[in-house]
């Protein structure tokens, strides 16, 4: 993982308000090894980029597995050390697949604090259109999705018109239902003649396995239709 502080420059405070941890937290995993060293800027102050960020959110995700601080330890000594945000994002997704589906009833504090950030009533609207949050009877709280909420708060700084976001979410979740239902097929050709409970084995090492390969191809599909669109734009973005 770099240390680069592109898209984003942040104080340790604001670090830690924004991945809702303490700062006390954020410097133990400091010294921990958990989180690499901030840059050092002017007067020696240090500045924390997106890929901290990210990795304090993929530590809360093994925490919230179960994992121990020496496993999560291990864990993250394994990855490769040029991840950047989107990579540890990933990585998130991935340990995300593995728990069952966790929605909570919050209060609007409990869901700033899970958002990790300060929510207004139109970023919650937003959040509530992605199916991310609901607030129900509007008594003042709020049903939400913990597996989706990191999602969700991610795309509210994205430079899309939530129609487009919709209209993105809707072909995700019909081309997920098809690759799902074409890989169940093709499972339950091969598990066929074995016991019912040899399937729900294989369901739950295959799950976290096939989630990371379909992240994986579907990273690589959109770097490569990135490239080709971004390949026939001009650079100068004032140029003809």
């Amino acid at each position: 993982m770099t240390t680069g502080t592109e898209g984003t420059t942040l104080t340790i405070d604001e670090l830690a308000a924004r991945a809702g941890v303490t700062v006390r937290t954020v410097r133990f995993y400091g010294t921990k090894g958990l989180l690499p060293p901030p840059v050092l800027g002017p007067r020696r102050v240090g500045h924390y980029g997106r890929e901290h960020l990210a990795r304090l959110a993929l530590i809360e995700e093994l925490q919230q597995q179960g994992m121990t601080l020496a496993a999560i330890e291990r864990y993250l000594q394994q990855l490769p050390p040029d991840l950047d945000a989107h990579d540890l994002a990933i990585h998130r997704a991935v340990v995300a697949s593995w728990a069952p589906d966790a929605v909570e009833t919050v209060t609007r504090e409990e869901l700033e604090r899970r958002a990790g950030r300060g929510l207004g009533d139109e970023d919650v609207e937003r959040l509530a259109a992605m199916g991310v949050v609901d607030s129900g009877d509007g008594g003042g709280d709020y049903r939400v999705d913990l597996g989706l909420l990191r999602l969700g708060v991610g795309l509210l700084d994205v430079p899309l018109s939530q129609e487009a976001i919709l209209a993105a979410r809707k072909v995700l979740i019909e081309h997920s239902r098809a690759a799902a239902h074409e890989l169940a097929r093709l499972f339950r050709g091969e598990v066929s003649e074995r016991a019912a409970q040899d399937v729900r084995s294989l369901s739950a090492y295959m799950q976290p396995v096939v989630v990371q390969a379909l992240l994986t191809t579907f990273q690589r599909s959109l770097r490569g239709e990135l490239r080709e669109w971004l390949g026939g734009m001009p650079e100068d973005p004032g140029s003809p």
